[in-house]
């Protein structure tokens, strides 16, 4: 098979993916430091106010050169209010309660249910037996977490981390709709207007539930956003939804095991957040997950 001459080749493929598992892994402390002072609904709806500006003009600029067609309406949709507002309100509320390390671990659910999704639903992504294992001892590290780290915090915590599976359960769903329904879309379209849908909805939230005289706008928080806004949403999802025209969705997902190792160490090393025996131990097991996920895979039957 002639392999497209736009298509990433594997090396820059992964290369790619460990870039954003730094960005994305730096992220978590980052939403910390602005929640200080702003909201959290405030906070995440201005991030994504900013990305929209940033990605409007990118899409004037490279929407020619990229390529591909307009993505369905029910698609930018679903990928706005499931990976931006139902996704990012339950990071943020959690991480007023939680370690940003462990909010970030305990998203790492999300290839799980990538895995399951691309075995069960579009079936183009069989696992073989050495991949389930992989994610089996990758989530006994997220639970073995969950059970320790989470609830020496609160009674609150366990709920709050409870609610947060919530997260990547909507961004399994709306990653693989964007596979099954938009696998030939212009990413920066789709990344364009679902971030303004994730903005106008987490805008709609804040106005409901916060005091906007709550907010202080100091320099911490605007750094805040506009970190978040640019490396760690434009950049970012502009690369991550690139790459998902070309490369599975399944190892696509593999970033979200990294990405909390990430956090973990950031979070301890400059947010003086605790690493405990029991988060190396997780930790360790969640590595060795990734290890044995990690493979060369069968194509999947012809149907």
């Amino acid at each position: 098979m002639i392999r497209d001459s736009k298509e990433p080749s594997v090396a820059l493929s992964y290369g790619l993916m460990a870039v954003l598992c730094l960005l994305w892994g730096s992220t978590w402390l980052v939403i910390k430091w602005g929640l200080r002072d702003v909201p959290p609904f405030a906070g995440a709806s201005a991030r994504f106010v900013v990305a929209f500006l940033v990605m409007a003009a990118l899409t004037v600029l490279l929407r020619r050169r990229e390529g591909g067609d307009r993505p369905p309406w029910g698609v930018v949709l679903a990928q706005g209010l499931c990976q931006f507002v139902l996704n990012y309100a339950l990071v943020y509320r959690s991480e007023t309660i939680l370690p940003s390390g462990l909010v970030s671990v305990l998203w790492s659910v999300f290839p799980l249910m990538m895995a399951f999704a691309g075995h069960f639903v579009t079936r183009a992504e069989l696992l073989r037996p050495r991949q389930w294992l992989g994610f089996a001892v990758a989530f006994a590290g997220i639970v073995s977490l969950f059970l320790t780290d989470v609830a020496a915090i609160s009674r609150e915590a366990v709920w709050m981390g409870l609610l947060l599976l919530l997260a990547p359960l909507s961004v399994a769903y709306s990653t693989t709709l964007i596979k099954v329904r938009a696998q030939g879309s212009s990413s920066l379209l789709l990344n364009r207007d679902s971030i303004l849908v994730g903005a106008l909805g987490l805008a709609l939230l804040s106005l409901l539930f916060e005091r906007p005289s709550s907010a202080v706008w100091s320099g911490a928080a605007v750094f805040s956003v506009l970190y978040l806004a640019i490396p760690g949403t434009v950049m970012t999802f502009g690369v991550y939804l690139w790459l998902l025209r070309y490369v599975p969705a399944y190892r696509l997902s593999l970033t979200a095991y990294i990405t909390p190792v990430v956090a973990l160490l950031l979070g301890s090393a400059v947010g003086q957040e605790p690493l405990r025996a029991s988060t190396l131990a997780g930790t360790a097991l969640v590595l060795s997950g990734v290890a044995l996920t990690l493979v060369t895979r069968r194509k999947p039957r012809p149907s």
